[in-house]
């Protein structure tokens, strides 16, 4: 049974995102995926020194993440590792890796609900009910709802920090009933802590996220006093106790320096408009919502032969999960309304961190409803955990006769299964919308020539068209001379075809 659940955590994410895997690249993946994954390729040790290299500089733009930095380059050097390996173009191999971390966001999703309902050793007997229909819940938040949600843009990196901190949450649910950490733990939660800290902002939750699960657990499920769960306050206290000697003194030298100037939006905080975003935020994971923002464009008709053919195949996991229900570790409503909370601490904390930031206010106030962001991948694992415990709740077996227990879990299951259809669909209408750009065909077509790189005069000719179109594609006042973004484009792809090819990409552009 754990081997059906890791499989469908597997699968269904990868049915749900597979109508993206051919998306093309957008905002900093147009040059990210050649220049860094060129760069580092051969000897990517370098990226580590390189990300500390860069702290004062970031620092200087309001941003301080090096363990996120060296993160967000590995995954870039994995991308174009795969473009190198398989001949894929590198718009094909950077969803792949997006899809990778979607994979471990829902095991992580699944693991945090073990930590948390389990009354005994975790792990040591059969799965839960929550961890088997999980994978169907968290799968259907994976919409592409937007140009900024992580499914769309830095899903990879997002989808692997949301996996980060739930795990960490998971740990310290877990600790709860030890009667002492061990020096190991207490240094490993220290480290986690002070690492946390210099990974991103979303990374923070997980301090919060861990206190509030290790709360949850001790009190709702195991019943313990407060004395008695001392061991998983120790464990969050630890992860405190190495997160703010990093972090407070870095928030201080940004403020400052943010102060006198204009600083990076992504990490500005505005408090005064928070609770005027935070309804927008707490409901930007509602499938229906993000249905609206992926099918915006001119092919966008949501119920289409995608749904029916992702129906189809989700079907099949559904059959294996009905053949198994008998076997999964029923939960009684404590144990639920557990898994509940913790969902709602989860969902709470990722929709303040997305309203502290002024640009989302101000879409926000504009009525940009299920529109996605940064908090998009932590915001739908946990609308799926309140969404499985409401589930597990409403039918619980020690309320229900088995009969009725059995077919409502299967009907939840089942609407479960039309959701993760449906946002098949939606993000089939997202990426043909997104084709249908100029842009997006440029930045197709650059991906293409240069994994299938074309030494002929024919093939040069080709690629400085693409140059000279890429160049039109940009608004009219950064088109004339040589300007920052046009550089950047040849520094970028002149990585790449010196690394594939040994050649530049375009023969024309400056030296």
């Amino acid at each position: 049974m754990w081997r059906a659940i890791v499989l469908r955590s597997v699968l269904v994410p990868v049915i749900v995102l597979s109508p993206l895997v051919a998306l093309p690249p957008s905002a900093d993946h147009r040059f990210n995926v050649y220049a860094n994954g060129a760069r580092y390729l051969g000897r990517p040790w370098e990226l580590f020194g390189a990300a500390i290299d860069s702290v004062p500089q970031y620092l200087n733009l309001g941003n301080f993440r090096p363990l996120g930095r060296m993160v967000e380059w590995a995954l870039d050097t994995v991308t174009f590792a795969v473009t190198d390996l398989l001949g894929l173009p590198a718009n094909v191999s950077l969803r792949l890796v997006a899809m990778a971390g979607a994979i471990l966001l829902t095991l992580a999703a699944v693991v945090l609900a073990e930590c948390v309902v389990s009354r005994g050793r975790t792990f040591a007997g059969p799965p839960s009910l929550l961890a088997a229909i999980l994978p169907f819940a968290v799968g259907g938040s994976f919409v592409a709802a937007g140009r900024t949600s992580t499914t769309v843009l830095f899903g990879g990196l997002y989808f692997l920090t949301a996996a980060l901190v739930l795990l960490v949450a998971a740990a310290a649910a877990r600790t709860v009933g030890r009667i002492r950490l061990g020096p190991r733990l207490g240094v490993l939660a220290v480290v986690t802590g002070a690492g946390l800290a210099a990974f991103n902002e979303m990374a923070w939750l997980a301090l919060p996220l861990a206190a509030l699960a290790a709360l949850i657990r001790a009190r709702t499920v195991l019943g313990l006093t407060f004395r008695e769960s001392a061991a998983g306050a120790r464990f969050t206290a630890l992860l405190w106790a190495g997160f703010l000697p990093v972090a407070i003194p870095v928030r201080v030298i940004i403020a400052r320096r943010c102060a006198v100037r204009d600083c990076y939006s992504g990490s500005d905080m505005a408090p005064a408009g928070t609770f005027g975003a935070l309804p927008n935020r707490l409901t930007s994971w509602v499938p229906p919502l993000m249905w609206q923002r992926a099918s915006e464009g001119p092919y966008g008709h949501t119920l289409g032969p995608a749904a029916l053919i992702a129906l189809l195949v989700l079907l099949v996991l559904v059959r294996r999960f009905w053949r198994d229900l008998p076997g999964y570790d029923t939960l009684d409503r404590r144990q639920a309304a557990a898994l509940g909370a913790t969902g709602l601490a989860v969902l709470a904390l990722t929709a303040t961190m997305g309203a502290l930031n002024e640009q989302m206010q101000r879409l926000a106030a504009a009525g940009w409803w299920g529109l996605g962001w940064r908090d998009s991948a932590l915001a739908g694992a946990g609308g799926a955990l309140i969404t499985v415990a409401l589930l597990a709740g409403v039918f619980a077996r020690g309320h229900r006769s088995g009969r009725v227990h059995r077919r409502g879990i299967l009907a939840g299951v089942l609407l479960l299964v039309v959701i993760a259809a449906i946002s098949t669909s939606a993000n089939r209408d997202y990426r043909a919308g997104v084709a249908s750009e100029k842009p997006a065909y440029v930045h197709d077509r650059v991906a293409q020539e240069i994994v299938d790189f074309d030494r002929s005069v024919a093939g040069d000719g080709r690629r400085c068209t693409l140059r000279e179109q890429f160049r039109d594609s940009l608004p009219r006042d950064r088109r004339a001379g040589y300007q920052a973004e046009m550089r950047r484009f040849d520094q970028a792809v002149n990585e790449a075809t010196y690394r594939l090819a040994h050649r530049p990409f375009c023969t024309r552009a400056p030296a």
